[in-house]
C-alpha cells in the first residue's frame, strides 16, 4: 500500500520532531482518519515529570506557530497528567507515564493503523550532486 502525502501528516511530522528534540518517551503516531470524523492523526507522547509536560507543550506550540499551523485549542486540567493540543488534522496528546497508562488511547484506537515514527523522524534522502561544480572542478586543476 502506497503511502499518500498530506499536510496533516507533515504536521504529524513536525510535531514528532519536535517532540523527540524534547525528549518526549514512548512517541505514537496513530492513523484514525477512518475512525474518526473531526481528525486524521493522534500523536501520543509521554513526559516524564509536570514541568516536561509544560516544556513539550510550550516546544510544540512555538514549533507549530513558526510553521503557520493553526492551533484550535488547548486543555488541560490542572496536574492531570494529560494535556491536548489540537491542531485541526492532527491531536496531540501528552501525559504523564500513569496518566497514559490509565487511559490507554492505543487501547481505545486499537482500529487504527500505527504510523512509523522512525520514519517520520528520518531525515529526508539529499540529493546527490553528478556533476562537480564548475569553482571545484578549477580547484582540482
Amino acid at each position: 500500500m502506497k503511502s499518500k502525502k498530506s499536510p496533516a501528516l507533515d504536521v504529524a511530522k513536525l510535531c514528532c520532531r519536535a517532540l523527540d528534540e524534547k525528549k518526549a518517551d514512548a512517541l505514537t503516531v496513530l492513523n484514525v482518519a477512518e475512525q474518526s470524523s473531526i481528525t486524521d492523526y493522534l500523536v501520543i507522547a509521554t513526559a516524564t515529570s509536570e514541568p516536561h509536560l509544560r516544556a513539550l507543550r510550550a516546544e510544540l506550540e512555538k514549533v507549530l506557530d513558526e510553521a503557520g499551523v493553526h492551533v484550535v485549542g488547548a486543555e488541560r486540567a490542572q496536574e492531570s497528567g494529560w494535556l491536548v493540543i489540537d491542531a485541526f488534522d492532527v491531536m496531540v496528546h501528552l501525559f504523564l507515564g500513569p496518566t497514559r497508562e490509565r487511559y490507554g488511547l492505543e487501547r481505545l484506537w486499537r482500529d487504527s493503523t500505527e504510523v512509523s515514527v522512525a520514519k517520520l523522524l528520518a531525515a529526508p534522502r539529499k540529493r546527490v550532486a553528478t556533476k562537480a561544480k564548475p569553482a571545484a572542478r578549477r580547484a582540482a586543476k
